[in-house]
């Protein structure tokens, strides 16, 4: 993998973040990128946005919690040019976050009920699959669809195992 040569605070900070959160201290990473988010702004790097966004959804067991910051993590990618994500990481494309970002808006519409909310978001999930990456992760984001997919199906409200964030 091929990095940026500049550095970005903002994202290492998340990184390091996010690192900590999954270690088991779900709570201080939640109150770390709150306040990360109030230094970025509604109106600060989209990269920034939908990367932060898109991890603190995973800090939250409550589906309409998560949903709200997955909501905000789509609508920053819309405004992510492909220019800035190659700036961050060659190896990165913008295309690639759309199946992530649709899967988790989708789960968190099932796990609220709101199966036709969940349909049409497994569905863009599904449309953008293409653009995963081979390998383990993109085989991770292709196999969650396809659970999400069928947990509509049978109108299951559940959180998944596999879930991120399901020991929070």
């Amino acid at each position: 993998m091929t990095v940026s040569a500049d550095p970005d605070p903002t994202m290492d900070a998340i990184a390091q973040v996010v690192a900590e959160g999954r270690s088991g201290n779900p709570e201080a990473a939640r109150k770390q990128l709150l306040a990360l988010w109030s230094e970025i702004g509604v109106l600060g790097d989209p990269l920034h946005r939908c990367t932060l966004a898109h991890y603190l959804a995973d800090l939250y067991a409550d589906a309409a919690q998560a949903l709200a910051w997955d909501i905000r993590a789509l609508d920053a990618a819309a405004a992510v040019t492909e220019q800035r994500v190659q700036e961050h990481h060659a190896d990165l494309h913008i295309a690639g976050f759309y199946p992530s970002l649709h899967l988790n808006l989708a789960d968190n519409f099932r796990r609220l009920g709101s199966f036709d909310a969940a349909t049409d978001h497994v569905t863009a999930a599904r449309k953008h699959a293409p653009n995963l990456p081979d390998g383990p992760y993109g085989d991770t984001i292709r196999a969650a669809i396809d659970e999400v997919g069928d947990a509509i199906v049978r109108k299951d409200r559940t959180q998944r195992a596999s879930a991120p964030g399901t020991s929070v």
